[in-house]
């Protein structure tokens, strides 16, 4: 359907059959649908000590993804606004090498889902977070086997110091004492939101004055990253709108029902803060 595969990455590792990336997406789903039912009458598991090697890990392959994509694409002399697929010769293979790490990344990355069904936070497994991860390492497949370096490069590297930031955070969430200095989560989803439009913008420039970079595949992923600023906006505005004033709990009618000296939605309103709080 997208005509003959780049023969540069022949051989590489899960590149040659979609079997395993389709697999591998279709037992990450399974996981999540068995992994809620089998922990339903079980204690969460604390995880601590796993989740801090883990994220610290995913910072460090974020880092090294970004370090060197910036210096793959600088010894090729690489266009920002639109660069092709063959030209910048062995720093083109350098590149390629770097997104089939990011392509494998991915399946590392449902471990944060795994994560989320053994610790029990059933709140942060949303549509938008599976639809994300599963998406991107198939998507990841595709790109790596006919679009591997080039115009391809930039999402990445936005998305690896985005992830720098992000694992950074979720590793040093993990252990109480630093909790307080925390106070920038909102401030990463802003982020992301930013790199998915100066995605969309890049992606559309090389349509714009074209360098032979594939048509179809620029509208693709202009047409994906939209959705991904439509569901993480939605989940901003959600997740970032202001609890409830503490002049509307105070102004709760006489004839309503008060239990223990407040009225029960009082209760309603500060428990969804606290979880989200908490979380």
């Amino acid at each position: 359907m997208f005509g003959p595969r780049d023969s540069r990455v022949r051989g590489w590792l899960l590149l040659d059959s979609y079997l395993p990336t389709f697999f591998l997406t279709c037992a990450y789903l399974l996981c999540i649908w068995l992994g809620n039912k089998f922990m339903k009458n079980r204690p969460p598991f604390s995880l601590r000590a796993h989740l801090i090697v883990y994220n610290l890990g995913i910072t460090l392959l974020s880092l090294y993804m970004l370090i060197e994509l910036i210096l793959a694409t600088w010894e090729g002399g690489y266009n920002l606004q639109c660069q092709n697929l063959h030209s910048a010769g062995a720093a083109d293979i350098r590149v390629a090498k770097v997104l089939w790490w990011y392509y494998f990344s991915k399946v590392i990355e449902f471990m944060d889902t795994i994560f989320f069904v053994l610790r029990k936070k059933s709140s942060q497994i949303t549509f938008l977070h599976v639809y994300h991860h599963a998406t991107m390492f198939n998507i990841w497949w595709c790109v790596l086997n006919w679009i591997p370096c080039g115009q391809s490069f930039f999402g990445p590297t936005l998305n690896s110091f985005i992830h720098v930031l992000m694992y950074s955070y979720y590793g040093l969430s993990v252990i109480p004492s630093m909790r307080k200095y925390l106070w920038w989560k909102k401030y990463l989803t802003q982020a992301q939101l930013i790199q998915f439009l100066l995605t969309i913008v890049h992606t559309l420039s090389a349509a714009v004055k074209p360098c032979g970079f594939p048509f179809g595949c620029l509208m693709f992923q202009s047409s994906y990253m939209a959705t991904l600023v439509i569901l993480f906006a939605n989940f901003y505005i959600k997740t970032y709108q202001k609890a409830p004033s503490r002049t509307a709990v105070k102004e709760t009618p006489v004839t309503t029902e008060i239990k223990n000296g407040f009225h029960k939605d009082y209760f309603a309103a500060a428990n969804g803060f606290l979880n989200k709080k908490a979380q």
